[in-house]
């Protein structure tokens, strides 16, 4: 596997998810989610936010999913990393907020879909920005030969 394309990748796709991170919970559904919490008290962070926590779950995020498409699906384009993505996304944040509402009280039925939803969509649309580096570094590599 490319280190460089791997770094390159993660890189894009963190800070993709960061930026609608962002967009979708702290801007758009913000109020959707408050109004649609379960009934634990305290546990989100509004204000006092670990931001390097955040960072490196993201990057985490977007270096599971360049290693995916580097190693084993040699994804390099846009619409193929958006539709192994929307994939992966949905079926990650699906487990993950399915077992959470099954073992919490964090989000109602409602907010935990919302939510799976938000995720598809952020993985597929990081999904499509790492496969675009990764054609770009694709072709860089090809122009050089």
């Amino acid at each position: 596997m490319d280190t460089k394309k791997f770094l390159i990748g993660t890189v894009a796709g963190g800070i993709t998810y960061f930026i609608l991170g962002y967009l979708f919970y702290g801007v758009l559904f913000v109020e959707y989610f408050e109004s649609n919490l379960g009934s634990a008290t305290g546990v989100f962070k509004t204000d006092d936010l670990i931001w390097w926590s955040l960072i490196l779950g993201n990057l985490a995020g977007a270096g599971l999913l360049a290693y995916i498409f580097l190693k084993w699906a040699h994804i390099s384009t846009f619409m193929s990393g958006l539709r192994a993505g929307t994939a992966i996304g949905l079926l990650m944040t699906l487990s993950w907020d399915l077992i959470g509402f099954g073992t919490s009280n964090i989000l109602n039925l409602s907010a935990t879909l919302m939510d799976v939803v938000i995720g598809t969509v952020m993985t597929a649309i990081a999904g499509g920005a790492i496969g675009a580096v990764l054609h770009a570094k694709s072709d860089a590599g090809h122009a050089e030969a």
